[in-house]
């Protein structure tokens, strides 16, 4: 089993920024061995750039609109069901960041 599948699934995260408490959503993937995602917060719907996983360590970017419009570059380790890190845009101190992997859905009785 390849080790992306160890980070595929929905997670949520928590963004700690000097404007306050942000949270928002990646999705993630693995299609043909490499990794996808897509960003959602803010009343918006952001791809993922640059995902990688080395090891326990999984990185990407994003580009936002909204509060402000920044790119964000994304540190996170992976332990299990939760990650870790932090969250970088330009020159403004970095973001502390924590998400947790949602339960995949129960498969439907019927």
């Amino acid at each position: 089993m390849p080790i992306a599948h160890s980070v595929e699934g929905t997670w949520d995260l928590s963004i700690s920024t000097p404007i306050g408490r942000i949270r928002a959503v990646i999705e993630l993937r693995d299609e043909g061995g490499t990794l996808i995602g897509t960003a959602h917060g803010a009343g918006e719907e952001v791809p993922l750039a640059d995902v990688a996983l080395h090891g326990d360590q999984l990185i990407w970017r994003q580009a936002i609109t909204r509060p402000m419009r920044l790119n964000l570059a994304f540190t996170m380790t992976v332990e299990g069901e939760t990650m870790t890190g932090t969250s970088k845009a330009g020159r403004l101190p970095s973001s502390k960041v924590t998400g947790e992997r949602r339960a995949a859905p129960a498969a439907a009785e019927g």
